[in-house]
């Protein structure tokens, strides 16, 4: 079977109610364009195509919180999102929005298509409804538990928790997410896509046609659905901010955002063929054509049952060849949460790590989490940079780069012949693309990254092995031979590093003098040579040529000091403590005590005369107390708190008839009084910031 030429690749629309985080870029994006750019560099006609998802329920809950309309929200995130993408170095050739004039005619007129062919059923249901709010609960206005895992934090239209998509009035004690009231039952009327209908279709084609080449994670998932029986699945919603249903009878109404979001990829497509002057069908409608949709997990059952079920009812589109879902990525051991802003958000790190980009692309494949959830560490992403790219590819690069200089003034050298370990080196070389391919043919983006530092790993022991820079005093034609190896597997490097490492491969590349896409930065004065293409670097014998003249070195990499991972840790903690701050509970009121059982507590004004650890005792110190009645002893669990010099002289509220006990074997004749603040730290309950005389008496 002859390879595809022509390609779709579409990854799933983020909604525009936040930046972009790293789960974001592992689970989707950075695969996608690792992806995307492979293709290219193997000369394939490639279409990338993405967008924001405007319409969600997400949004709506967010212009209601600030206080601002849905459109002042999408416009504002949109241009960060884009922004953010287009600094990572994600490479769209369209970046579109579902509030666009072109995809609200298109997904228009996809509904009306499969309305006029009789393709929905129109229903009365009973649908949740907050009576205080006076709307319909559509997918996240609701929450509740799940009725598959018993999450109590599921949505209205999925579990978050295991991925099972669902219908508000599924969820077991459902609460409005825009008042906390219990939601009522009230009729309305919308139609529906009947996936029972297609259901013979999509097990035919996905568990028989695509057994074998699916990742097990989203073959499961989808073999698990279909199994469970598929039924009818709203289009329409009653909401006011979205695509109005083009029918008559759908007034107050709005396409469901699940339809509306996925025909995004094709008005997108639409959008930039109208820009580029190119005919947009051959990409959705040509059998020849690959369309592979990168998504994570929420949204397997979309691409993979929703949507190929209205491509097929429809008629004239091509149906995806794969769907490679990746599972979550966590932070720090903990699930990433947008609301706890427990992330690391994409704008934050184009800034604090400028120049960058490669190194948070190289350590999110390194942990993507492909087959299951994986987890990201500030730690593990130091020490991938630091181990890895500098001691590894940096090192082998700034070494030949600084030899070449130093023996040749810059100048490829020419090589007599060549010893059976350079012909070894070379022919591993030439290997290096087929093995990178087949791991990226395979959605194994891990592996294929690998296989990648595995040829820097090369590089680095030829030279360690070869050792130029003692030869040279020796042997002055057998290090030309060594240094001209060694720039072959550079050269080699500078392409097949840019699906991964693509701000380094353009680096190595205006190092090395080989043409870029724009002018080089350094190289004005000097003769470029093209750049190898992919396949290049398997049939070419000479990658950079001899008498070619290389630039100076450049480091690609940069060692991260502890200093600025820790500064991402004390910010991660700082999240975490504010997280708890804000889900504190008030303790509720203790039972009703009498007024003669209050007076029975006699609280004092006392000072604090001295202290001193109690042996021994971690919680404990031993308190000297002026009560204005008596000098006594208490003892009191604040040492972890305070120390003993730094509460000597302070005054306090002292229970100074409280019934004397013994701790560790010293009588505490009274308690003082502290309280915990929201932040978790004790302090004094003072009777006034002033000085009070002793023993007075707080009634």
């Amino acid at each position: 079977m002859n390879k595809p030429k022509r390609y779709t690749i579409t990854s799933a629309l983020p909604y525009t109610n936040g930046p972009i985080h790293i789960g974001h870029l592992a689970g989707v994006y950075v695969p996608a364009d690792i992806y995307a750019r492979y293709l290219r560099l193997t000369g394939n006609d490639v279409i990338f195509i993405g967008g924001s998802d405007e319409h969600g329920v997400p949004i709506t809950i967010k212009a209601k919180n600030e206080g601002v309309s849905p459109q002042d929200i999408v416009d504002k995130y949109h241009a960060i999102i884009k922004q953010s993408f287009e600094e990572f170095g994600i490479t769209f050739d369209n970046y579109s929005r579902t509030s666009a004039k072109i995809h609200h005619e298109t997904a228009s007129e996809f509904f009306k298509t499969l309305y006029d062919k009789g393709e929905f059923i129109e229903e009365t249901t009973e649908q949740l409804y907050d009576e205080k709010a006076n709307q319909f609960l559509a997918d996240r206005f609701v929450t509740g538990t799940c009725p598959k895992c018993g999450n109590e934090e599921a949505y209205g239209d999925q579990c978050e928790k295991c991925g099972t998509s669902l219908n508000a009035t599924d969820l077991i004690n459902p609460k409005s997410a825009l008042t906390g009231n219990v939601p009522t039952l009230k009729e309305t009327k919308h139609w529906f896509l009947p996936l029972d209908k297609h259901e013979a279709f999509l097990r035919n084609w996905i568990l028989e046609g695509h057994k074998k080449d699916w990742k097990p994670n989203v073959y499961g998932q989808v073999k698990s659905w279909i199994d469970d029986g598929l039924r009818p699945r709203a289009v329409t919603r009653d909401l006011d901010w979205g695509i109005p249903v083009p029918v008559e009878g759908g007034e107050g109404k709005v396409l469901y955002v699940w339809f509306d979001a996925p025909i995004g990829y094709i008005s997108s497509t639409k959008e930039w063929a109208k820009r580029e002057g190119k005919d947009w069908e051959p990409y959705w409608k040509s059998d020849d054509t690959k369309l592979v949709h990168f998504i994570g997990k929420d949204n397997i059952v979309f691409h993979c049952i929703i949507f190929p079920a209205m491509l097929k009812a429809e008629g004239s589109y091509i149906l995806p060849e794969n769907v490679p879902a990746n599972e979550f990525l966590n932070l720090e051991g903990n699930k990433l949460s947008t609301s706890k802003n427990w992330a690391v958000w994409l704008p934050d790190y184009l800034k604090e790590f400028p120049g960058q980009q490669d190194v948070l692309r190289y350590a999110l494949t390194a942990s993507a989490p492909e087959t299951k959830d994986n987890d990201f560490t500030w730690k593990e992403f130091q020490a991938r940079n630091n181990n890895e790219l500098v001691a590894i590819f940096g090192n082998f690069i700034n070494r030949v780069v600084v030899l070449t200089n130093k023996y040749y003034n810059g100048i490829v050298p020419v090589p007599n012949e060549f010893s059976q370990v350079d012909e070894e080196t070379l022919a591993a070389v030439k290997a290096y693309p087929e093995v990178i391919s087949s791991s990226i043919e395979r959605y194994r983006f891990r592996e294929a990254q690998q296989e990648l530092m595995n040829l820097a790993r090369l590089g680095n022991k030829y030279l360690a092995d070869e050792e130029p820079w003692k030869v040279v005093k020796v042997d002055e034609a057998r290090t030309q031979i060594i240094m001209y190896v060694a720039l072959q597997i550079a050269s080699a490097l500078a392409t097949l590093s840019e699906p991964f490492l693509p701000f380094t491969s353009e680096k190595l590349k205006s190092i090395l003098n080989l043409k870029l896409n724009h002018n080089n930065r350094n190289a004005s004065h000097v003769e470029l040579v093209e750049a190898s293409q992919w396949n290049d670097v398997s049939v070419k014998e000479v990658l950079i040529p001899t008498g070619h003249q290389i630039g100076e070195a450049e480091l690609l990499f940069s060692k991260i000091e502890d200093e600025t991972i820790q500064f991402q840790l004390d910010k991660l903690e700082a999240s975490k403590k504010a997280n708890e701050v804000a889900n504190k509970t008030v303790e509720p009121q203790k039972d009703t005590i009498s007024f003669d059982d209050f007076t029975k507590l006699d609280l004092r004004v006392g000072t604090i005369l001295e202290a001193e650890k109690m042996p021994k005792a971690k919680k404990l110190l031993v308190l000297k107390v002026d009560t204005g009645i008596d000098v006594r002893t208490i003892v009191s669990g604040i040492a972890e708190s305070f120390t003993p010099e730094e509460i000597v002289g302070k005054q306090v509220t002292v229970l100074v008839n409280l019934a004397p006990r013994e701790l560790r074997g010293v009588e505490s004749q009274g308690m003082i009084l502290m309280t915990e603040t929201a932040e978790g730290k004790l302090v004094f309950v003072n009777p006034d910031d002033a000085s009070v005389a002793n023993g007075l008496q707080i009634s």
